[in-house]
């Protein structure tokens, strides 16, 4: 299976990653490496999600309803004329859904590796959002999954098909920092220098350096 990473890469990916410059107005080179970092951290955080019965109905039921790739056949009319307010509400929903209250802490992380300020992450990602649950739920169509074994199954495929196993266990640190099963526990705080303040704090980003291949 293809991972997460070579969904931006291939041509749909690329028209997406063109448009959502566009609208931003950032640099597709910016707005790549923000989508770089961000994907697998999201896409990670839906497998965490996932995990629970109820979790994975719900990222099931918008994945084949509102979610299942449709956004996708119309990507010129889409950003010809600007992505609408809609668009972009919807885009915060899944942000806010996916990452929760630690959704500051990793737009400010992946601004600083970027080199950008956290609002225009915040911008890049509400634009791109709803494209990128289309990629997966384009993938959930395509590829026949109807349960949430299936479901999740995939997602780590995504995941596996570019991460090494040290990546996939800094996906799991980021994630939950202090082990408490939490989807996004504490990354606020190695980000921003609260309780896990110091070593995690200069963990986090040098890992994220290593990651991502940024300096």
């Amino acid at each position: 299976m293809a991972g997460i990473l070579d969904l931006l890469t291939s041509n749909m990916g690329k028209s997406i990653i063109s448009g959502v410059a566009g609208s931003t107005g950032q640099s597709t080179d910016i707005t790549n490496n923000v989508l770089t970092m961000a994907m697998p951290v999201l896409t990670k955080a839906m497998q965490r999600n996932a995990a629970s019965p109820s979790g994975a109905e719900s990222l099931m039921g918008a994945l084949s309803n509102k979610h299942n790739g449709g956004i996708l056949d119309n990507l010129g009319d889409l950003f010809e004329g600007g992505v609408n307010e809609e668009v972009l509400q919807d885009g915060g929903k899944i942000l806010n859904h996916v990452l929760g209250s630690k959704q500051q802490g990793v737009e400010q992380i992946i601004g600083q590796k970027a080199g950008i300020d956290a609002g225009s992450v915040t911008t890049i990602l509400q634009t791109a959002a709803p494209l990128l649950m289309g990629m997966l739920g384009k993938q959930t169509r395509d590829q026949g999954i109807s349960n949430s074994g299936d479901l999740t199954n995939m997602l780590g495929g995504l995941l596996g098909g570019n991460s090494t196993q040290n990546e996939q266990n800094f996906l799991d640190q980021i994630l939950d920092a202090d082990g408490d099963g939490s989807v996004i526990d504490d990354v606020a705080g190695m980000v921003l220098g609260g309780s896990q303040k110091g070593a995690s704090g200069g963990l986090l980003g040098g890992l994220l350096g290593g990651l991502f291949g940024k300096k």
